[in-house]
């Protein structure tokens, strides 16, 4: 079935990027600005913006080479300890690679 798919000129797919890229920055300090409060949604928070730090370098690594897995271990570790542990996951595969 050829045809049928819709071929993008070569700088949408950046521009594309570029408006999930602001978008996650939006939502990351909408969401920084509302976890002011202590405990459990500050937890719950961090744990997002882990998550979402985790899919956003998945985004990008089609221009940044930068690949980690969507798997149980990186998802914990991304979920538990947040950014940082996504930092961290990408310090230990530049590491061992």
């Amino acid at each position: 079935m050829r045809g049928h798919g819709r071929r993008r000129a070569g700088g949408e797919g950046q521009m594309d990027l570029m408006v999930w890229l602001l978008a996650g920055a939006a939502a990351v300090l909408t969401v920084r600005a509302a976890a002011a409060q202590e405990g459990f949604l500050r937890a719950a928070v961090n744990g997002l913006l882990g998550l979402g730090a985790l899919f956003l370098i998945n985004i990008s690594s089609k221009y940044t080479g930068l690949h980690l897995g969507f798997n149980v271990f990186n998802g914990a570790i991304a979920g538990i300890l947040g950014v940082p542990g996504v930092m961290l996951l990408i310090l230990v595969q530049w590491v061992l690679t």
